[in-house]
């Protein structure tokens, strides 16, 4: 067998040379084509991905907030059932007072000495007060409380001045006078006391006297 001449074998292998490239920039040209496929395919999976995650966080911050209410109006409900337990006789009570008020005002019409008094109206005016005892202790029963705040310091959320007293020999705004008891229901003010404060001139006379003149 005749040897091939060497410029004929160079030819060849140029060939061979230029092929491997042709297939070396084909196959290069494949794989950018094939990743610029991918890369739209990339970024549509990510934004997806985005905004998945933007739904999960507004659902979650949703169902937080219902849990949230959920448990507020539980408490509330829970607060409703409490007062309305502790409170709900208040109205038939605040009916009553008036009842008290005046079966306290026939004794004391009737005065403290009952022993000059006939029998029978000595057993009305014990049946009176019995009445009015039983009245109370039902009062206190629920939580209801009488004010007779003689002597103590006057507050305006508890009692209801009608007028002022000079020269009671008590300090100013001390309550000298009780004109109607004031009635609470587990602190809460069904009626304010009306009373009479006492007021002294000389300590107004004073308080005016500290007073500087800044009017000159």
């Amino acid at each position: 067998m005749a040897k091939k001449s060497k410029p004929a074998e160079n030819a060849e292998n140029n060939v061979a040379e230029e092929e491997c490239d042709q297939r070396d920039i084909s196959s290069a040209k494949a794989e950018a084509v094939e990743e610029e496929l991918k890369e739209p395919e990339n970024k549509g999976l990510e934004a997806r991905i985005s905004e998945l995650e933007s739904e999960l966080a507004d659902a979650k911050d949703r169902s937080l907030r219902a849990l949230a209410d959920a448990e507020n109006t539980r408490r509330r409900s829970e607060r409703e059932v409490i007062d309305a337990k502790k409170y709900g006789p208040s109205n038939l009570v605040k009916d009553l007072l008036n009842v008290s008020d005046n079966l306290h005002r026939a004794l004391e019409a009737v005065g403290e000495d009952i022993q000059e008094l006939d029998e029978a109206v000595k057993n009305l005016v014990v049946g009176v007060k019995m009445v009015e005892k039983e009245m109370l202790d039902v009062f206190e029963k629920h939580g209801v409380k009488k004010l007779q705040p003689i002597g103590e310091k006057f507050n305006h959320d508890f009692h209801q001045a009608m007028y002022e007293v000079e020269d009671s020999g008590q300090p100013t705004g001390t309550i000298v006078e009780l004109l109607q008891p004031g009635y609470v229901m587990h602190e809460r003010l069904l009626r304010p006391a009306m009373v009479a404060i006492a007021k002294d001139p000389s300590e107004e006379a004073s308080e005016k006297g500290d007073r500087v003149d800044t009017s000159a």
